[in-house]
């Protein structure tokens, strides 16, 4: 029979999968001697057993679980439901990670309307024990049976309104008493029965709540945003109850050993006299701090203090610890590894190893990567946060805070703000656009009505380090009249209104912000990361500024460069739609010969803040209609330039209009189609990079990277135009500088044939946005209207644009970096899609062996901590290239050069063997004749010896 429940005693920490994190952590410390109120856990097996069972808790499990109580009725001398000395039990839920937003604890349960009585007369407080049934009513009826909390707390304000009271505390018997009657009319009126008088019921009812709430809205989000699997389960703790509510020798109490928001050593906590758990968090009365218990019950707060260090000693780790007295004795109800902010937390592990507690091994495998967020933006003060009135919430699409005037148009944010009169706006918009990138970039925060967490606002926003709350479709905005409501409030251009990206709340007016600082302690963990990580650390960078800010967060070179993101400023985008409606090559040569110019001044500046790092740069990719202007007044402009009609622009525009842009006239097929693209931008990057070169000494092996190829032929007719352009300005510079090229695989035909495609590309990088969504067949941008009912329903447990779909896209992405090394040993690949600031697509990456990830620049830290995760998780993975900027025609001549000598050498070597072997056979032979003389006389000896033995 298959074990379902464990006591305590019969666990320990590394059963935790089991047994969960509370079990596990109650199991260990009891086994550490420590004070701890017995009981018993039922499994995470049980849980997904339930799911199993159509929401049905087996006959077998029931049973382990009485059989269980029955122990702890042994061992306490109290039976359940007994009505002179009954048990009483705590329920809490315990997932092997902490889930926030599972199930409240339930206390006292096994009260009822006779225990409750002989339970008054057992501990001579009357008081006491009706308190204890009222708080189990209350929690049972919401917790477990979903009877909204604000209908008793109702009524407990009218009560004490009536006896003019304040604290919870001054309610007397009679008062608690009339609560329960009260309570359970409430009952009954919401669930149609009595409120359950029989133990058992009530427990199982119980353990039910705990499975259920595994499934509940709340913890399915968690997971989702934590990366916890669905098939885990929850595990459930039932645990004899100790009470703080006994009077003024009692209480109940949360510490840390550490301040859990700055690191700080030394215990940090609250606790509440006379009380019950949910009491010292539920804001009813204001707990004191833990100090002062060293003057209430100075006994109690020694021991506390030494079993605390005892504990943190022994999990090498902060402490978040729940305790209860119960008349002056002490008990720990449960310990596990605080949570903390980021600062905190790379301050303890800093500390830990200073402290010779752990390793740095160990100190990087204590940080959540994606928390390192918290550092890098700017955040709100926290005293004007209090202060701060949230009017709605959205999507967290780019961390960081943010406050300024509204503004509805990309133009004026641009006019406005950042580089412009240098006013902080906030860019309200009903969705972006490529065309909105200057007014973004001007901008302090961005919020949009539509869009998901990848949409162009968000990708865009994340890669510019800007706060960015998208997909509030709450608002309702009127751009005409400049002006939109949400919240119950009306906001004009101009009001000002503030924007939390890491929560995804808006504020209504301005908080003041503080930008964040990086202590030593970062540079630390980042510095140990670097040494344990095998995959390279790249950025996705547009600009000088965005390069430079990646730089200086560790990034060893830029793995997308998106060239058309260069041609949206205002001296620029008129040259490039000249060129989009020239009819004839040579007018399509003259608008690229002017963009030139400014592309080339971009890539110079590039290489210059990359000081010799690589860059891989890619080619036109966006269909060319985005370019095209809308507004009329744009469009009349052009025309008045061009010298040619409204309506032949507008016709042209049309012709241009794509039904589905994500697979129309994009990438690669536009250098097909106009091949003077392609010859611009080589000649672009390569004058640059001799320029750079020459000037500054940096040795730089420019990457040009064609985009969304999924044909060799494809890829072999656009590098031959890549390849002609190269050797021309390498001939009129006079110079031998390498260069490779390389595409981007995001078509699923692409990983396919990728042997066949890796014998024309030196590089590959997985542009994975584009190839989940051609895996996937839905858009990014539209697939947020309907991904909740697929969470809600299982479909998925994660957002495929957000997290690599490991299953159908890794597989492509495992395949490719197969095929193409079959053919080219020495190919290099990375990602460079949104997913390569993901720790838990980063883990992926490291497994499949590719060379480098790249990430927008402020995820930059993020995953080099990830990538240094991966690798002391997974160390027998493929050592990757963590320097991603190897040349191989470098290593090649430097190979060929040492073999020359090692033939050299070698020829050397052979002559003094020869000779060594005439001289070895020559003396061979005299051992030969020595060794047989030797044997000769040897045998004579011996046959001497045998005839002398034979006489005797």
């Amino acid at each position: 029979m298959a074990k379902w429940v464990y006591k305590f005693s019969e666990g320990n920490a590394s059963m935790r999968n089991l047994l969960g994190g509370k079990g596990a952590n109650l199991a260990e410390m009891t086994g550490l001697g420590m004070p701890i109120p017995q009981g018993f856990t039922v499994t995470t097996e049980a849980c997904t057993d339930y799911y199993a069972s159509s929401r049905k808790i087996r006959e077998e499990i029931v049973n382990q679980i009485f059989d269980a109580v029955s122990w702890l009725e042994e061992i306490n001398g109290k039976k359940f439901g007994d009505t002179q000395e009954p048990l009483l039990v705590s329920v809490r839920s315990g997932a092997r990670a902490s889930m926030p937003g599972m199930m409240d604890t339930i206390l006292n349960l096994g009260l009822n309307d006779e225990s409750v009585e002989g339970f008054a007369k057992k501990t001579g407080n009357a008081r006491f024990a009706y308190d204890s049934y009222r708080r189990f009513i209350q929690m049972f009826s919401d917790v477990v049976m979903e009877v909204p909390k604000s209908y008793f707390e109702k009524i407990i304000d009218e009560i004490k309104e009536k006896r003019g009271i304040k604290y919870d505390t001054e309610l007397t018997e009679d008062d608690l008493k009339e609560l329960i009657v009260r309570f359970k009319q409430v009952y009954k009126e919401n669930k149609n029965q009595d409120f359950p008088q029989e133990p058992k019921e009530q427990l199982i009812e119980a353990v039910k709540a705990v499975f259920r709430s595994w499934d509940n809205p709340r913890a399915i989000v968690y997971r989702r945003m934590n990366d916890i699997p669905g098939d885990w389960g929850t595990a459930v703790n039932v645990q004899t109850m100790v009470f703080g509510n006994k009077g003024m020798t009692s209480g109940t109490g949360v510490a840390f050993t550490r301040n859990p928001s700055t690191g700080e050593k030394g215990i940090y906590g609250e606790y509440l006299i006379n009380a019950q758990g949910e009491d010292v968090v539920a804001g009813v009365r204001t707990p004191q701090p833990i100090s002062k218990l060293e003057e209430d019950l100075p006994e109690c707060y020694k021991q506390f203090m030494e079993l605390a260090l005892k504990l943190e000693n022994h999990y090498r780790d902060m402490q978040d610890m729940e305790f209860t007295i119960e008349e002056g004795k002490l008990y720990f109800l449960q310990t596990r590894n605080g949570k903390r902010t980021a600062q905190a937390a790379i301050k303890i592990a800093c500390d830990l190893v200073d402290e010779n507690m752990i390793t740095p091994q160990e100190a990087v495998m204590r940080i959540d990567a994606k928390s390192l967020d918290q550092l890098l933006h700017p955040t709100f003060d926290e005293e004007s946060l209090k202060a701060g009135n949230v009017v709605g919430e959205a999507l967290p699409a780019s961390p960081g805070a943010a406050a300024g005037k509204i503004l509805f148009t990309a133009d004026e944010a641009k006019e406005e703000g950042i580089g412009g009169k240098g006013e902080r706006v906030i860019l309200v918009r009903l969705e972006t656009s490529p065309e909105d990138i200057e007014g973004m970039h001007a901008s302090q925060g961005i919020l949009t009505v539509r869009g998901g967490m990848t949409s162009h606002a968000a990708v865009v926003a994340r890669g510019m380090g800007t706060c960015c709350v998208s997909g509030c479709s709450d608002i309702v905005i009127d751009e005409e009249k400049e002006v939109f409501t949400l919240g119950g409030e009306e906001f004009h251009k101009g009001d000002y209104i503030s924007l939390d990206g890491t929560t995804g709340k808006i504020y209504k007016g301005d908080i003041k912000t503080v930008e964040a600082t990086v202590s030593g302690n970062f540079e630390r963990i980042m510095n140990w990361a670097d040494e344990y990580r095998k995959l390279g650390v790249r950025t996705n960078a547009d600009t000088p500024k965005d390069t430079l800010n990646a730089v200086k967060l560790g990034a060893e070179g830029i793995g997308l460069c998106r060239t058309e993101h260069m041609f949206f400023e205002p001296d620029r985008i008129p040259k490039i739609r000249k060129m989009i409606l020239s009819k004839t090559v040579e007018g399509r040569k003259e608008a690229l010969n002017e963009l030139l110019v400014f592309q080339k001044a971009d890539f110079k500046a590039m290489y210059e803040a990359l000081e010799g790092k690589p860059m891989t740069v890619r080619y036109l990719d966006p269909p060319l209609h985005e370019f095209l202007p809308t507004a009329e007044e744009d469009i009349k402009a052009l025309a008045e330039d061009m010298n040619i009609s409204v309506d032949e622009i507008k016709a042209t525009c049309d012709a241009l209009h794509e039904f589905n842009p994500m697979m129309g006239h994009r990438g690669c097929r536009l250098a097909v189609t106009y091949p003077e693209i392609a010859e611009m931008q080589t000649r672009a990057v390569m004058e640059a990079a001799i320029e750079v070169h020459e000037e500054k000494g940096y040795n730089i092996v420019p990457e040009i990277m064609i985009p969304l190829v999924g044909e060799k032929k494809e890829l072999k007719f656009v590098k031959d135009i890549v390849v002609n352009t190269a050797e021309a300005v390498k001939a009129e510079k006079n110079s031998a500088m390498h260069y490779k090229i390389g595409t981007m695989i995001e078509i699923p035909r692409a990983a396919l044939l990728a042997d066949e495609i890796a014998s024309e590309a030196e590089f590959f990088s997985f542009g994975t946005n584009d190839l989940t969504q051609m895996t996937f067949g839905f858009s990014r941008d539209d697939a947020g209207k309907f991904l909740d009912s697929y969470y809600k329903n299982k479909i998925y447990e994660s957002d495929p644009f957000a997290r690599l779909d490991k299953n159908g896209v890794g597989q492509l992405v495992k395949m490719a970096v197969e095929k193409g090394r079959s053919v080219r040993p020495d190919l290099k690949c990375g990602i460079c899609g949104e997913h390569g600031g993901d720790p838990s697509s980063i883990e992926f990456c490291h497994q499949a062996g590719l060379d480098y990830v790249s990430c927008s620049p402020f995820r930059v830290p993020i995953a080099r901590l990830a990538a240094a995760q991966a690798a002391l998780t997974y160390p027998e993975c493929r050592q990757s290239c963590k320097s991603s900027d190897i040349d191989m025609d470098e290593i090649k001549e430097k190979a060929k050069k040492a073999a020359g000598e090692a033939a050299k050498v070698g020829k050397e070597v052979a002559k003094e063997a020869v000779k060594a072997g005439k001289e070895a056979a020559r003396v061979g032979k005299e051992v030969a004749k020595a060794a047989v003389a030797g044997i000769k006389a040897g045998v004579a000896e011996g046959r001497k010896a045998y005839e002398e033995n034979k006489k005797k």
